[in-house]
């Protein structure tokens, strides 16, 4: 069963740091792009960044986290990471990691929601002011 679980998330500072993981199952992770996405309450679900498969090298971020998110994997443990630094109030949402439908590689629309097949259930992140 392909699966994705999401784990990591919590209450913090503004300024402080987080690390989410994404621990995939039934598939190896390092076969295909994964994204992370996250959903404020009353907002659309938007993409935060995308990972390719390590044998392609290209990753994306949105505008609004780049230089303060760094997303990586562990081939080992078929884990994908989200290292979240600087954070912010308004980096608060339910944060989703997802696997596109097929492909190594995060193309330039890797935001793009029906790309993606496979979806976590979610990891709540919270940034008090």
């Amino acid at each position: 069963q392909v699966q994705l679980v999401e784990s990591g998330g919590g209450l913090v500072q503004a300024g402080g740091s987080l690390r989410l993981s994404c621990a995939a199952s039934g598939f190896t992770s390092n076969d295909y792009a994964i994204g992370w996405f996250r959903q404020a309450p009353g907002k659309e679900r938007e993409g935060v960044s995308c990972i390719s498969s390590s044998s392609v090298g290209i990753n994306w971020y949105a505008g609004s986290v780049r230089g303060r998110f760094s997303v990586s994997r562990d081939k080992a443990k078929n884990t994908v990471y989200l290292q979240m630094n600087s954070l912010k109030p308004e980096d608060t949402a339910i944060y989703y990691c997802a696997r596109v439908v097929s492909g190594r590689a995060c193309e330039r629309d890797w935001s793009t929601l029906e790309q993606y097949g496979t979806w976590g259930q979610g990891t709540q992140v919270t940034v008090s002011s």
